[in-house]
């Protein structure tokens, strides 16, 4: 589709029906433009991390920077909150399906991280459509009706909406600037911001995001830029956008004052992604014989490595001045079953009350009923304070050492893990595949992150010798038949087996599962 489009820009697919307010010449031409200016930079940062995860892989331990240690010893604090963001108690994920994300905007969260990234498939249909269903939502006009009639409308009062575009590492292939596919960073962003910046600023709100997968502080400065230049392409003042950076590498852990200073005028906070971060130990440390991670639900928050990051996270955010955000409560309540209610929500309440205690000002849920399960631990510790800034954090001293520390005590490699990351892979690729990327699995709502985490362990057990690829294949073979029986045959199926197989079981380890999954993706 090229006729009539701004010059330099081919869209790969039909411009039809809804899809035409999105996809708009001004729309097309303000993305090519960041792309031009800025897929240069994401270039670079691409070939930096892999440069870098090569010599992590040949023994480089990471650390703190000598050469910013001027940035972590200055006297400089971010931007303050706007209004709307200054109260982040409780906020809720999810995709930009129309009915999740009515339910979501109704919840009772005081945020909504609109998903692009791992809660969505990014079909077409899923990235152009959750587009327009946001500036519908935006609007107040958004509606949805079930196949069994239950209408979905939006309450008078609903969530601050804070959009997650795809990160660096991702294209967006049904966009071509000058004969190159899209960033899908630089698409998701750019069709949202031009589209809603003043939309947003109009109801007393503004342009906010979240930023994912970021390695460093150099990573951040592109996103900085790419903030800068996109309000000025709008006329509006630097600083109107507010971005909160996902903590969810290892490396960024050792950057989180460098990161907080490239976006100090446009940075909203930090926040804990406790599921890439695993991932991304994992992936870091693939060739070291001596961190072997063992089942993940052995991996909880208060295990070494992971109570040192978070830690951290809380002391540099309040130090300056800047929001810090817990992680996710992936449970789903059964409608069935309250016994599995009863122990999951006191897992999620001990969770909360971990992370209010400790520092952070506000936290995530995936589901909208635990909203208020997971707002009365913060309502306790917060009262009418809408956040604990003041809490400085100062007793708090993280070594490289303790981010390093990947010991888990009593930790276990177990069959039972074994078969439940087989299964929540098979299981969560067969639904992406289909267009599901928040997929509910055993009572927990599953993305790319979990999955990410399944497929990595097994890789890992694999290569350091606790299981061999021929028992593996075995367990496969056998979780495969289990969801046919199920009644999941129909579901992309034999296309998720080959997958899981390719980034679990191939001899070298695939950077992201959704690589090679994207490229089957239809």
């Amino acid at each position: 589709m090229t006729d009539s489009l701004p010059d330099g820009v081919e869209v790969l697919r039909p411009i039809e029906g809804r899809h035409a307010s999105v996809l708009t010449n001004e729309a097309l031409a303000f993305v090519a433009d960041l792309q031009r200016r800025f897929g240069p930079g994401r270039e670079r940062i691409l070939a930096a991390r892999a440069d870098r995860w090569q010599r992590l892989r040949a023994g480089e331990q990471p650390g703190f920077l000598p050469e910013t240690a001027d940035v972590r010893s200055g006297d400089w604090q971010v931007a303050p909150a706007p209004p709307a963001l200054a109260r982040r108690r409780v906020e809720i994920t999810g995709p930009t399906e129309a009915k999740m994300l009515i339910n979501a905007f109704n919840s009772g969260a005081d945020v909504f991280m609109v998903d692009f990234e791992d809660a969505n498939s990014p079909t077409w249909g899923n990235l152009v459509g959750g587009q327009a269903n946001l500036t519908e939502a935006i609007d107040g006009t958004l509606a949805f009706t079930s196949q069994d009639g239950r209408d979905y409308r939006l309450a008078e009062q609903t969530a601050v909406p804070v959009v997650r575009p795809r990160g660096w590492h991702l294209v967006e292939r049904n966009v071509l600037v000058d004969g190159q596919p899209v960033s899908a960073s630089l698409f998701d962003f750019g069709l949202c911001f031009f589209h809603n910046a003043r939309r947003l600023l109009d109801k007393g709100l503004g342009p906010y995001f979240y930023l994912p997968k970021l390695e460093g502080h150099l990573e951040a400065r592109v996103w900085n830029d790419t903030f800068n230049a996109a309000q000025d392409a709008l006329g509006l003042d630097r600083g109107t956008i507010r971005a909160t950076v996902l903590i969810e590498t290892i490396l960024a852990a050792f950057e989180m004052e460098e990161i907080l200073y490239e976006l100090r005028d446009h940075s909203a906070g930090l926040n804990a992604g406790r599921w890439d971060y695993i991932f991304s130990v994992i992936k870091k440390f693939c060739d070291r014989p001596d961190i072997v991670l063992p089942d993940r639900n052995q991996i909880t928050m208060t295990v070494p490595f992971m109570s040192a990051y978070t830690e951290l996270l809380v002391r540099t955010c309040h130090r300056r001045g800047a929001h810090a955000i817990g992680g996710m409560a992936a449970f789903i309540p059964s409608r069935r079953d309250e016994d599995v209610n009863r122990t999951a929500m006191a897992k999620v309440t001990e969770d909360k009350e971990r992370e209010s205690k400790a520092g952070f000002d506000g936290t995530w849920v995936a589901h909208p009923d635990l909203v208020p399960v997971a707002g009365a631990p913060f309502d306790a510790v917060l009262g009418d304070r809408p956040n604990q800034l003041d809490r400085s954090r100062e007793d708090v001293s993280v070594t490289a050492e303790d981010l390093l520390n990947f010991t888990v005590p009593g930790g276990e490699v177990t069959e039972d893990g074994l078969r439940n990351d087989v299964a929540v892979g098979l299981r969560y690729l067969s639904a992406w595949l289909t267009g599901n990327g928040a997929a509910g699995i055993f009572n927990l709502m599953e993305d790319v992150a979990t999955a990410e985490i399944a497929r990595s362990q097994v890789w890992q057990w694999i290569q350091r010798g606790r299981f061999d690829a021929a028992t593996v294949r075995g367990v496969v073979k056998e979780e495969v038949e289990r969801i046919r029986e199920e009644g999941g045959g129909d579901r992309r199926l034999d296309e998720a087996e080959a997958l899981f197989a390719e980034v679990a079981l191939g001899s070298d380890y695939p950077e992201f599962l959704t690589l090679p999954a994207y490229a089957v993706l239809e």
